[in-house]
C-alpha cells in the first residue's frame, strides 16, 4: 500500500508541474493563458511561440504521464487494479495543478502519455489517428475528444482484452469529460466552410 501511495504522489506531483506555462514564461516571456482558449496547455504555446516551442511543451506534457506510469506499470510491475489510480494520478495532477491554484489544463497530453506508459504504442497510435480524424471533421475540439474516448473504450476491450486497461480508460474518460464540459455545451458541427 505504501508503494502505491508513492506512485500516486509521484504521478500527481509530476503531472502537476505546469510545463507549458513554464515554457511560455521562461522561454517566450509570455503568459500563454492570454492566448486562444486561455488554457495553460501546449496548444497555447503554439499560438504564443510557434511549432518549435509547442513541440517542447507537448513533449514535456506527454512525458509527465508516460514516465511515472511507464515506470510503475512496465518496470515495477504494478499491472493489477492499482494501475487505475496510478494511471489517473498524472492526469489529475495536470488537470488540477496546485501550482496553478487547482486550474490545470485539459489533460489530453498527459492522458496520452499515460497510454504510452501502459501500452507503449498500441493505444497511443489508435488514439492519435482517431483524434486527428475527428478533429479535422468536427468542432469544437471537445467533441472530437469525447468521440475518440468513446471509441477507444470498446477498442481497448476488444483488442487488448484487459479489464484493468478498460478501467483506466473509464476513469480517464470521466476526468477528461469534466475538463471538456465548456466545449461540450456547444453543439458539434462539421468543419466545412469555416
Amino acid at each position: 500500500m505504501v508503494a502505491v501511495i508513492f506512485w500516486l504522489l509521484f504521478g500527481f506531483g509530476l503531472g502537476a508541474i505546469p510545463f507549458s506555462p513554464l515554457v511560455g514564461r521562461l522561454v517566450l516571456g509570455q503568459d500563454i493563458t492570454r492566448f486562444g482558449d486561455k488554457n495553460p496547455g501546449a496548444t497555447n504555446v503554439l499560438r504564443a511561440g510557434g511549432v518549435g516551442w509547442f513541440s517542447l511543451a507537448l513533449a514535456l506534457d506527454i512525458s509527465k504521464g508516460a514516465v511515472p506510469v511507464g515506470l510503475a506499470y512496465q518496470i515495477y510491475g504494478w499491472q493489477g487494479w492499482e494501475a487505475i489510480p496510478i494511471a489517473l494520478a498524472p492526469v489529475a495532477g495536470h488537470a488540477f495543478s496546485p501550482f496553478l491554484q487547482g486550474k490545470g489544463g485539459k489533460a489530453i497530453a498527459a492522458a496520452f502519455g499515460t497510454w504510452i506508459g501502459l501500452t507503449l504504442w498500441q493505444v497511443p497510435l489508435v488514439s492519435m489517428l482517431l483524434l486527428i480524424f475527428w478533429s479535422l471533421l468536427i468542432k469544437p475540439s471537445g467533441w472530437a475528444v469525447v468521440i475518440t474516448l468513446g471509441l477507444l473504450l470498446p477498442i481497448i476491450w476488444l483488442w487488448l482484452g484487459d479489464g484493468v486497461l478498460v478501467g483506466v480508460m473509464a476513469a480517464q474518460m470521466a476526468l477528461l469529460l469534466l475538463k471538456q464540459r465548456e466545449e461540450l455545451r456547444l453543439r458539434p458541427r462539421l468543419r466545412v466552410g469555416r
